[in-house]
This record gives structure tokens, C-alpha cells and sequence, in this order.
């Protein structure tokens, strides 16, 4: 384990902490499947943006989280990167 998720761990004991990192928890997994998967094909952003019709900054706005994706725009990113969109309540 490393020093952040030591950390993490222990903030995550006070439940006001726990509320927000769970509500921000979404996003930050899509944000994160977006970059694993762009990096893991090679793409830089603008490639990225051309296979899937998303315009560049949009995609950085989402990488960087200074804004959210749609259901519809992450399957426009997904449909790019030769995948699909797998959605699951767990």
C-alpha cells in the first residue's frame, strides 16, 4: 500500500469525507477508464477527438474532470477506441 492509499484509507473513516469521495466516485472512474483505455491504444487526445467525433477540448475537460461526459459522449469515446460502452450496477 502505498502513502496515498494509506492516506485515503484514513480519511475515508470520517463519514462527511466518505460521502463526498463516494458521490465523486463516478465520474472519477469514468474520467479514469478514459485515459487507461486512450493511453493503452496510443491515441493522443486529438486522435482520440478525430475517431470519435468529440472535439479535443471536450475530451481533455472530461480527462481533467472540469466537466462532465453524457452516457452519449463517453459512447462516442468508446465507440473511437474500438469499444463499447459497458455500463453495470455493481
Amino acid at each position: 500500500m502505498d502513502d496515498f492509499e494509506r492516506y485515503l484509507e484514513k480519511q475515508l473513516q470520517d463519514p462527511g469525507f466518505r460521502a463526498e469521495w463516494e458521490a465523486g466516485e463516478p465520474e472519477f472512474l469514468a474520467r479514469k477508464a478514459v485515459i487507461e483505455a486512450r493511453l493503452a491504444a496510443r491515441l493522443s487526445q486529438s486522435q482520440l477527438a478525430e475517431a470519435s467525433g468529440v472535439d479535443q477540448r471536450v475530451i481533455s475537460r472530461i480527462e481533467t474532470g472540469t466537466s462532465g461526459a453524457t452516457l452519449r459522449t463517453l459512447g462516442r469515446i468508446a465507440k473511437g477506441l474500438g469499444k463499447r460502452l459497458d455500463i453495470r450496477f455493481v
